[in-house]
């Protein structure tokens, strides 16, 4: 019985580490890697496995880097199951050929200086027909249901709170007569968010895959957080600016419409337009309102209101598709909120927004999410001068504001809260996974001083014997 950690180690995109168990191979999750164009795309491309030799796939939840790789396993031979929440599944129908899509867009503009270069043309990593076709091996389980994976292995989905459908994987294992409990928290979510419920407790581990995206940080409260969102939208207002919202499509949009919401609901904020501009945000948001039943209780008690049946819909709240009503936006001269994907800033709609409102000081971009390193959200949060958009360089003039509070990843604490409880003589060994190299070795170092037997930051591709 081994663990080869294959991706999102000292590092926080990629997640892809493979269980071996009598003589069967378990991926735990397939996610793309994000970061520098070449670098990422090399190691996208090159699985670091046979797909052929993988037996079955469990996925924690939907987000591009755990889930954005998908197809390129199953075009490259894959053809177990993949074992996800019924939420997670849906969301993955939206995002992987919106996945597909941005990289077909990618390698059209790649091409386009090929060709000038008189270099050969590129292959995006898969295109939608591959994307469409990665849906049949999904195959769904409910939270608290527990299933077979292969021989020897049976997987109960825990809550994990991060975004809709997001699992903690709890697998009983059973080899040459020997059981054991590993967990795979894949991304941990926190308590008291909106919209969704708070993480479930796991027990009796002898193993646990945890990340560590914050794993040197605290974050602001919920509470903090509202407040300071109240405080960018009124004192953009006043300026006469608009606010600028990158955001991912999944989760963190709905959480920041939903604040919204309550925040005119109660008459904290300006009655300003809001737009959420992003194509997949708007697949995305049905979806929520497919799954009321990973609702916090908190929310279901909102939309039970007769005045407040949608929470992500209300009087001045527009969602756009269409490309043509997004291209309108750019001649907005009265203040608004504009909500748009990518969260990082490195595809889609939000770069048009960026490139034609940083270089007005009246505007506000608001980042409420973690940046990769090298990714134009990145520089963003530091500020930097002058930045590149579509190959040309913009002067950002625009306030930069950045609210952690809005995170769906655990902070230090609660990340050391939650395993807290498993440290009661059976856990023998934490790998920590999915954060930065410092972030890793910092929650390592706050595991030992708890008492954790043994808290381990695996290299890329290493190799460890349960």
């Amino acid at each position: 019985m081994k663990l080869c950690f294959m991706g999102a180690v000292r590092t926080v995109t990629g997640s892809m580490h493979m269980l071996t168990v009598n003589g069967s191979n378990i991926l735990l999750d397939c996610g793309l890697f994000q970061g520098r164009r070449q670098e990422a795309f090399e190691r996208n491309r090159n699985l670091p496995f046979e797909a052929g030799d993988v037996d079955a796939l469990i996925l924690s939840h939907a987000h591009i880097d755990h889930s954005g790789n998908i197809p390129s396993l199953i075009k490259s031979g894959f053809r177990g199951n993949i074992c996800a929440t019924f939420a997670t599944r849906d969301l993955c129908a939206a995002m992987l050929p919106d996945s597909a899509h941005i990289q077909e867009q990618d390698v059209a503009y790649v091409n386009k200086k090929r060709a000038r270069q008189g270099l050969p043309r590129v292959e995006p990593l898969y295109d939608k027909r591959d994307a469409n076709e990665s849906l049949k091996y999904f195959v769904g389980a409910g939270y608290d249901r527990t299933f077979d994976v292969v021989r020897g292995v049976r997987a109960t989905f825990r809550d994990a709170g991060h975004i809709l459908g997001s699992a903690i994987t709890v697998l009983d294992i059973e080899e040459n007569g020997r059981q054991c409990r590993l967990a795979f928290s894949g991304d941990l979510g926190r308590k008291n968010l909106p919209i969704l419920r708070d993480p479930h407790p796991i027990h009796d581990v002898d193993y646990f895959i945890i990340e560590s995206t914050y794993g040197n940080r605290q974050h602001e409260t919920p509470e903090e957080a509202q407040a300071a969102l109240r405080r960018v939208v009124t004192e953009t207002y006043r300026r006469g600016g608009k606010v600028i919202i990158p955001a991912f499509s999944v989760g963190r949009t709905q959480e920041i419409v939903y604040s919204l919401h309550r925040l005119t609901v109660d008459h904290k904020i300006p009655q300003l337009p809001i737009f959420v501009d992003s194509p997949l945000s708007v697949n995305v948001t049905e979806i929520f309102r497919l799954h009321p039943e990973c609702y916090d209780e908190e929310t279901a008690q909102f939309i039970l209101s007769d005045r407040h049946p949608d929470p992500f819909g209300f009087k001045r709240m527009r969602y756009i598709r269409d490309v043509e009503d997004s291209k309108e936006l750019q001649f907005l001269r009265e203040p608004a909120v504009i909500i748009s994907a990518s969260g990082m800033c490195e595809a889609g709609r939000i770069l048009h927004h960026l490139k034609n409102n940083i270089e007005d000081s009246r505007n506000t971009v608001l980042i409420v999410g973690w940046q990769a390193p090298y990714t134009l959200g990145r520089k963003l949060v530091e500020r930097r001068e002058r930045v590149r958009i579509f190959g040309e360089e913009y002067q950002l003039r625009a306030e930069v504001e950045v609210i952690n509070g809005y995170s769906a990843h655990a902070d230090r604490g609660e990340l050391l809260d939650y395993v807290r409880p498993l440290n009661n003589g059976r856990l023998k060994q934490v790998f920590i996974v999915h954060g930065e190299e410092e972030a890793s070795l910092a929650l390592a170092d706050g595991f030992r001083e708890s008492g954790v037997p043994e808290a381990m930051v695996p290299e890329p591709m290493e190799e460890v014997v349960l």
